[in-house]
C-alpha cells in the first residue's frame, strides 16, 4: 500500500469515496460542494490538504487535514477533518496508514479529530493509535 498526497489524476477515485463518505454519514454532497472541495485540494496554497492510500494501483482511501494555530500552546497543530476507506479494503491498514501520513506531514505538531459517537468501528483504530481525548463537541448554525 502507499500513501501519498492526493494529485489531479485521482479525482474520479477521490469523488467517488468522497460520495461514499457522506453516504455513510447520512450527507449528500452536491456538485458544488465535491467541486469545491476538490479545488480546495488542488490549490498548493490552500489550507485543506489531502493524503489518499493507492493499493494495486487503485485510491482506497483518503484522509482531509489542515493546519491550524493551537491556543494552548501557541504553536501549530493540525486537524484531521475526514477520513474514509473503501468498505472492500477494511482491516487492511488503510485507516492507520492514512493517520501516520498525516502525523508525519505535521512534523511533531497536535494531529486532532472527531468521529461521530455510534461510529465504533473507526473508534477501534483510533483507540489504537491515538488519546481518546475528554472533551465534548459543540455545533452551532
Amino acid at each position: 500500500m502507499l500513501i501519498r498526497d492526493v494529485a489531479a489524476a485521482d479525482r474520479s477515485a477521490w469523488e467517488r469515496l468522497f460520495l461514499a463518505y457522506g453516504v455513510f454519514y447520512e450527507t449528500e454532497f452536491g456538485p458544488a460542494v465535491v467541486d469545491g472541495v476538490w479545488s480546495w485540494l488542488m490549490e498548493p496554497t490552500h489550507q485543506v490538504k489531502a493524503v489518499v492510500a493507492e493499493d494495486a494501483g487503485a485510491v482506497v482511501g483518503f484522509a482531509h487535514y489542515r493546519r491550524l494555530a493551537d491556543t494552548f500552546t501557541a504553536m501549530p497543530a493540525y486537524f484531521l477533518d475526514d477520513l474514509y476507506t473503501d468498505p472492500d479494503a477494511r482491516g487492511r491498514g488503510v485507516a492507520t496508514g492514512l493517520i501516520q501520513a498525516v502525523r508525519d506531514r505535521a512534523g511533531g505538531a497536535q494531529v486532532r479529530w472527531i468521529t461521530a459517537a455510534d461510529n465504533v468501528t473507526a473508534q477501534r483504530v483510533y483507540d489504537r493509535v491515538a488519546t481518546r481525548a475528554g472533551w465534548v463537541t459543540y455545533e452551532l448554525g
